[in-house]
């Protein structure tokens, strides 16, 4: 089994196209994990009546009952999980058709323990914009750090290979960028599948949309996560910096 974990949040607009694109899924053998994080708008409504009009689907809504932030809400999704695959997709972002059985097609001849696949920027309608962003075959350490190519909505770990007791988002800003660094860190080996795969929707709200912000993040991951030496870590955000101006023109 493949468990999908959406961590969700006010997406009231975006989660049905959302779920229409796991529903597209070329795989059979499917659960789909939302965790609520305390959601001011209807989306657990909107939720449970999709549920209802996919009653063959593998649909679990949770609703812990407090704020958890993203990182606490995957983390609660990761717990819930049945499915020996992991893969996490945000309550906005979209999948092409063929991205789940490409990918884990790609995992079994790459004995990775985790993956990414390449992605293409949508605007808020969920529109291709034409701009696609390229992946390496294979993702080291101390290349993550200079190239956060890694998108979360494209990623799915194998939990035969990777310690689900190392799947853990901290609590902290870019948490998803902080997990791959300690996960490549501790020796799990990442391939990248370099595909169109997933659709990054662009809604203007996002974490990642102020620059300044990820620039600030980046840094305080460098030097307080990674306890990385003043030098290196002003190379590393260089790349880091250039890598990401690169993704976006």
């Amino acid at each position: 089994m493949i468990s999908v974990v959406i961590p969700v949040y006010n997406l009231e607009k975006y989660i049905k196209t959302t779920l229409d694109s796991i529903l597209a899924q070329d795989v059979s053998d499917m659960e789909i994990v939302l965790v609520d994080d305390l959601s001011s708008d209807s989306s657990t409504e909107v939720i449970r009546e999709y549920a209802d009009a996919h009653p063959d689907a593998c649909i679990r809504l949770f609703e812990p009952g407090k704020k958890l932030k993203a990182c606490g809400a995957r983390n609660y999704g990761i717990k819930m999980a049945q499915g020996r695959y992991i893969a996490f997709l945000d309550g906005d972002d979209l999948w092409m058709k063929d991205k789940i059985s490409k990918q884990l097609s790609f995992m079994e001849k790459t004995g990775c323990g985790f993956s990414f696949t390449g992605y293409e920027f949508a605007d808020e309608t969920g529109r291709p914009m034409g701009k696609i962003v390229k992946v390496p075959k294979l993702i080291t350490y101390h290349q993550a750090l200079r190239n956060t190519t890694i998108f979360t909505s494209t990623v799915i770990f194998d939990t035969d290979i990777v310690k689900k007791s190392d799947i853990v988002f901290p609590d902290i800003l870019s948490e998803d960028t902080a997990l791959w660094f300690k996960l490549l860190r501790l020796g799990y080996r990442c391939c990248g599948l370099n595909e169109n795969l997933t659709l990054y929707r662009r809604t203007g709200n996002s974490l990642s949309s102020d620059k300044s912000d990820a620039a600030r993040r980046i840094w305080n991951l460098y030097r307080k996560s990674e306890h990385l030496p003043v030098l290196y870590s002003a190379w590393c955000f260089a790349g880091w910096g250039f890598n990401a101006v690169k993704r976006r023109i």
